[in-house]
């Protein structure tokens, strides 16, 4: 695959695409990073950045991973030590999701943000930040956003000083991040600082067909057994025929065949036989014209996420 198509798959926008193709063309060896607010479980949706950054790393870019503890802390999603021990362990789950342990900064939020410069930075940018822009940035991230605290006001402001601090050209994230960025781009030049450019993944459905939802269990897990896959799996929205918001179709298009080239569809012999399969766009034909039955686009969808997850069961098994 050609460099710019590996960077450029799957993502929903790029702000700028122009400022992208520059720096590509004038640096030997961009910047990019994602911050990662240690909270609950790791699913297919934060997974779907993982990969974005593999591609970037692929395509001669150095990666910097935020795991944002004090982000968390403050976004009240537990106490300093419960976020931190997380952190460790979403740590372990990225690398044995593929980015290179050799080749991946990973960096603590607590390990940088109490120091002078940053905190000044993050004073100096309260002055350039309204409440109200403050607070619409957290709508999409936020938890308890009827009754926001001060803290989860600081929150994208933090963020904000992280591009800076990191030193990084790119920022990515998922689109529900899209405000928090422009909020980084139009600010931190008041405040010394060069703009970011970024990169936004789309949000992926839920396996019913609707957003993700914790309290729903409508997504799969980093740490999801076998037996939990195939059951979700069973119970998956997937129209026969339909490719607009399919979920399953999403499975294949962000995480199976972004590593893997072709892939083998198993189906019994009086129902064809198995089919070999060359990329996601011949998926989508297939499937829309009837090629291909639901059932056995689920069960092949759980064979292919069992063997993508397994390197991830087994180090929290060693944890």
């Amino acid at each position: 695959m050609e460099q710019e198509e590996l960077i450029k798959r799957n993502l929903q926008e790029i702000v700028t695409e122009e400022e992208l193709d520059d720096l590509v063309a004038t640096k030997n060896r961009p910047t990019a990073y994602v911050g990662y607010e240690p909270s609950g479980k790791i699913h297919m949706g934060h997974v779907l950045t993982v990969n974005k950054l593999i591609d970037l790393q692929r395509s001669g870019f150095d990666i910097t991973v935020l795991l944002a503890d004090i982000h968390a802390y403050l976004n009240q999603k537990g106490s300093l030590e419960e976020v931190r021990e997380l952190a460790e362990q979403n740590k372990r789950c990225f690398l044995a999701l593929g980015l290179d342990p050799e080749k991946t900064r990973f960096v603590f939020g607590s390990d940088f943000q109490m120091n002078h410069d940053y905190m000044l930075n993050v004073l100096k940018l309260t002055q350039e930040t309204s409440l109200n822009r403050a607070k619409r940035s957290m709508d999409e991230v936020g938890r308890k956003m009827d009754d926001p605290k001060v803290s989860q006001m600081v929150y994208p402001i933090m963020q904000a000083v992280d591009i800076a601090m990191l030193e990084v050209d790119v920022a990515v994230s998922g689109i529900d991040q899209r405000k928090i960025h422009m909020l980084a781009r139009e600010e931190l030049p008041d405040i010394g600082y060069s703009s970011p450019t970024c990169i936004h993944t789309p949000i992926m459905l839920g396996l019913d067909g609707v957003k993700m939802s914790s309290s729903k269990e409508n997504y799969i897990s980093v740490d999801d057994t076998e037996d939990d896959i195939k059951r979700k799996m069973k119970k998956a929205y997937c129209p026969a025929e339909t490719v607009e918001d399919n979920p399953v179709l999403e499975i294949f298009k962000y995480h199976v065949f972004p590593r893997y080239d072709e892939i083998t569809l198993k189906r019994p012999e009086k129902f064809g036989g198995n089919l070999e399969i060359s990329g996601y766009q011949e998926l989508e034909k297939q499937f829309a014209s009837g090629e291909i039955h639901p059932m056995d686009l689920k069960n092949s969808a759980t064979e292919y996420m069992n063997d993508l997850l397994e390197p991830v069961r087994k180090i929290l098994t060693e944890a």
